[in-house]
C-alpha cells in the first residue's frame, strides 16, 4: 500500500509509465504463453473427471435398481412356494369332500392359486429381462469409465509434466509482474487490465509498427504517431482501444 501511494504521489513522466505498462505487458503476455502451451488439458482433465463421477453414479443406481429386482423376485419365488403350499391342501381336501358346494369351493381356490403362481413366474421373467438388459448396461459404463479413468491419468501425467516444467518460470514472473504493478498507478493500471481482458489477444498496450496499431493493425492519422512518439500522454487506439507505445520506447 506504502509503495502504491508512493508512485501516486510521484509525478512520473508519461514515457516512464508507458515502459513500466509495456514490461508488465511483456510479463503477463509470456505467462499467457505458458498458459498456452497447457492448453486445453485443465479443462480436459476436469471434464474427465466429470465424466468419471457421472458414470460411477450411473452404475450405483443400476446396482440399486439390480438390488431392488432381486428383491421383488424373492418377494414372487415367495409367493410360489406359498400357493403350491395352499395348492397341495386343498387338494388333499378335495378327497374328503362331502358336497359339491366344497369341491366347487376347493377347485376356486386351486385355481386362484394356480393363477398366482403363473402370475409370480411372469413378474420373474420380466425382472430376469430387466435384471439381464441392467448387467449389460453396467458392464458398458464399466468399460467406458475404464477407458475414461485411463484417459484421465494420462492427461493428469501430461499436465503434470509441462506444470513441473513451467511452474517456477511462471511463478517468477508473477513475481515480476506483481512488482511491477507497484510502479504503475492505480487508475492507469485498472483501465490496463480492463483492456487487456477485452483484447483477444490480452494485449493491453502495443509498439505501434510501420505506422499503424500493433493490435489492430489499423492505420495511425501521422500527427497521433508524433503525439506517441513525444510520449507526453497516454493514447490509445480509435479502433481497438489499446494504449499504444512508441516503438523505440521499448527496443
Amino acid at each position: 500500500m506504502a509503495a502504491r501511494k508512493k508512485v501516486a504521489d510521484q509525478e512520473i513522466p508519461v514515457e516512464e509509465k508507458l515502459k513500466s505498462l509495456y514490461k508488465l505487458q511483456s510479463y503477463l503476455s509470456e505467462i499467457d504463453r505458458i498458459k498456452t502451451l497447457r492448453g486445453e488439458l485443465p479443462l480436459e482433465v476436469a471434464d474427465l473427471d466429470d465424466d468419471i463421477a457421472g458414470l460411477g453414479t450411473r452404475i450405483g443406481n443400476h446396482e440399486v435398481d439390480l438390488k431392488q429386482l432381486e428383491e421383488n423376485a424373492n418377494k414372487q419365488k415367495g409367493k410360489i412356494e406359498t400357493s403350491k403350499i395352499k395348492v397341495e391342501r386343498y387338494t388333499q381336501q378335495l378327497d374328503n369332500v362331502r358336497n359339491s358346494k366344497e369341491y366347487d369351493h376347493l377347485s376356486k381356490e386351486i385355481e386362484f392359486e394356480t393363477l398366482e403362481m403363473e402370475l409370480a413366474e411372469k413378474h420373474i421373467r420380466e425382472y430376469a429381462e430387466k435384471v439381464k438388459d441392467i448387467k449389460e448396461k453396467i458392464a458398458v459404463s464399466n468399460e467406458r469409465l475404464q477407458e475414461k479413468k485411463t484417459d484421465l491419468e494420462h492427461k493428469k501425467k501430461e499436465l503434470d509434466d509441462i506444470v513441473s516444467e513451467t511452474k517456477s518460470q511462471e511463478e517468477k514472473l508473477r513475481e515480476k509482474a506483481k512488482k511491477t504493478e507497484t510502479t504503475i498507478e492505480v487508475r492507469l493500471l485498472t483501465a490496463f487490465k480492463r483492456i487487456r481482458k477485452n483484447a483477444r489477444n490480452g494485449l493491453g498496450i502495443v509498439p505501434i509498427q510501420r505506422g499503424a496499431c500493433g493490435g489492430c493493425f489499423n492505420k495511425i492519422p501521422p500527427q497521433k504517431q508524433m503525439d506517441i512518439k513525444l510520449g507526453k500522454k497516454i493514447i490509445v487506439c480509435e479502433y481497438c482501444g489499446r494504449i499504444m507505445i512508441d516503438s523505440d520506447m521499448v527496443s
